[in-house]
């Protein structure tokens, strides 16, 4: 059919489509975000009125996208890899239900921590669930995956991950479309009962899962994505995992590469693929990008006693992305060595936008509590995390969605007096509201401040779950109306604001400050930016 020129997300959108998806359900994360921008954006998204608009966060998304999967029809839930943490409760939980329509989870992690807080590989997820993981090579290989896993997820009964990287993820390439499935009927599950986990039926249920670990097991046997090329030299044998078989090839432009070659891109490892690529190798090297999880299964599947080597050997580093250089460091060869960048260049770290509310609202919490020592600012995930960063080197904490106002509570009940927290609109209705909620129980002395542009700016400006919420979530969890302010965060403000600041830091109690402005960007973009047609 059409070819399209495609970033990898894209494609992965494009597949979905194709693959007859009746929903996607996802919140933004870099480099995830794409995939749902691209849906919403399609017009057979438009035509079919097919479901994509934002969840409040992913654990609402996986649960969303599986209740739709038990009326049978196909979905996708999207996310970057610590966003499965937050749904690994639903995600742990429906390898066990099972799945009735097609179900795809695309995870997307970030070696070298381009945007994200750890590199955790997600991977291991899918081996902790015992559900297949499949892993492209390059952007057709996404497209198909993706288009190709919603019958592969009915076929076994069990959600199928598709996982990638940030590179595949924001590369691009030419992808060849193929016909677009038609959306499953509605039909409910045969066995209704499946999707109700009290003891007696999850032990059942989970016996059926382990039961289904050699089918897992023969579908990777049989896949087109997994494939073994034998060799001339036997000195060497490599493992090239899903993105880094593109890496190998990079090292291989004019020449045969002279070793035998498993490609994995499919999950669990096949047995038999295997034993036939250690029959061919006397050493093996194993290329993947993430944590070393082939690298360490494979030295308790092989028969024989060889040296295998990648990330835990010190062949190839322990942390960030892998690209073709290091690859062919790790087979020897030379590389070409690149101009090096002159002193008189310097890093420009990330800083706010100029005109960003956040820059106005850091200018009058730094002067409110310049009077005590350092330390007492919790922060949370999003643009105004680059309030640790000069000029304002405000806060001291950024570790997960939410945190800001838990480790502030945490903090007061250990004595430190004023404790406070930032956290944005989004970010709050994300995962806010749960710790606002302990606070509240326990009389906590916390300010709370939410520092609301109404978007989720750090990742493109897609909608806040929080827009015209926030006043009225706080009252109802039970914060006292005298103690929720509301203020514009401008310049011309700033003394209102650290007055503010000072008359809540001084009440025992919870107090939430809601500092409200729009987002520089997404209010340009909403001044000047007609739609454009996606035909």
């Amino acid at each position: 059919m059409h070819k399209n020129l495609l970033l990898g997300v894209e494609a992965i959108g494009q597949g979905a489509i194709d693959g007859g998806i009746s929903g996607v359900y996802a919140y933004p994360g870099t480099p995830s975000t794409e995939i749902t921008e691209y849906i919403q954006a399609n017009e057979i998204t438009k035509e079919k009125g097919i479901r994509s608009k934002w969840s409040a966060n992913e654990k609402t998304a996986y649960e969303a996208a599986l209740g739709m999967s038990y009326a049978g029809k196909r979905t996708m839930v999207c996310m970057k890899h610590v966003g499965l943490n937050v749904a690994a409760d639903a995600f742990m939980n429906s390898a066990i239900t099972g799945i009735n329509g097609g179900m795809v989870v695309t995870v997307a992690d970030d070696p070298s921590m381009h945007s994200s807080q750890n590199e955790q590989d997600s991977r291991f997820y899918a081996k902790f669930a015992m559900i297949p993981v499949l892993e492209p090579t390059n952007q057709q290989e996404a497209y198909e995956m993706t288009r190709e896993g919603f019958q592969l997820s009915e076929d076994l009964g069990v959600p199928v991950m598709v996982r990638i990287t940030t590179r595949l993820a924001h590369s691009r390439a030419g992808i060849k479309r193929k016909e677009v499935i038609a959306e499953n009927d509605l039909i409910l599950p045969s066995n209704p009962s499946q999707f109700v986990l009290l003891p007696a039926i999850a032990r059942k249920q989970y016996k059926g899962l382990l039961d289904k670990q050699y089918l897992f097991e023969q579908a990777s046997e049989d896949s087109k994505y997994n494939s073994f090329t034998k060799g001339t030299d036997k000195s060497l044998g490599i493992i090239a995992c899903g993105i880094t078989h593109n890496y190998l090839a990079e090292n291989y432009k004019d020449d045969e590469c002279p070793y035998s070659i498993l490609k994995l891109s499919q999950y669990p490892i096949p047995g038999k693929l295997l034993a036939k690529f250690e029959d061919c190798c006397e050493e093996v090297l194993v290329l993947e990008d993430g944590y070393p999880i082939v690298e360490e299964a494979v030295k308790g599947i092989f028969k024989k006693d060889m040296k295998v080597s990648g990330r835990l050997t010190g062949a190839l580093p322990r942390d960030g992305e892998l690209n073709a250089d290091l690859v062919a460091l790790s087979l020897g060869k030379e590389v070409e060595k690149t101009v090096s960048i002159p002193e008189i260049v310097t890093n420009r770290p990330p800083a706010l936008c100029q005109g960003c509310g956040h820059m106005d609202m850091y200018d009058a919490l730094n002067e409110a509590v310049n009077v005590y020592s350092k330390g007492r600012v919790f922060s949370d995930i999003g643009c105004y995390t680059l309030g640790a960063l000069p000029p304002y080197k405000s806060i001291y904490s950024c570790v997960d969605m939410g945190a800001s106002i838990t480790m502030a509570k945490g903090a007061s009940d250990a004595g430190l007096i004023p404790a406070i927290a930032v956290i944005g609109d989004s970010t709050f209705t994300h995962s806010g509201i749960t710790g606002l909620l302990d606070a509240i129980n326990d009389k906590a002395n916390v300010v709370i401040v939410i520092s609301d542009n109404e978007a989720v700016s750090m990742t493109g400006g897609q909608e806040s779950s929080a827009v015209g919420k926030i006043e009225s979530i706080c009252e109802g969890v039970g914060v006292d109306p005298a103690h929720i302010r509301v203020e514009t965060p401008m310049r011309k403000n700033h003394d209102k604001m650290v007055q503010i600041f000072n008359e809540e830091i001084a009440y025992d109690g919870v107090s939430v400050i809601i500092f409200r402005r729009d987002c520089i960007q997404v209010l340009a973009k909403r001044k000047k930016i007609k739609p454009v047609s996606l035909k």
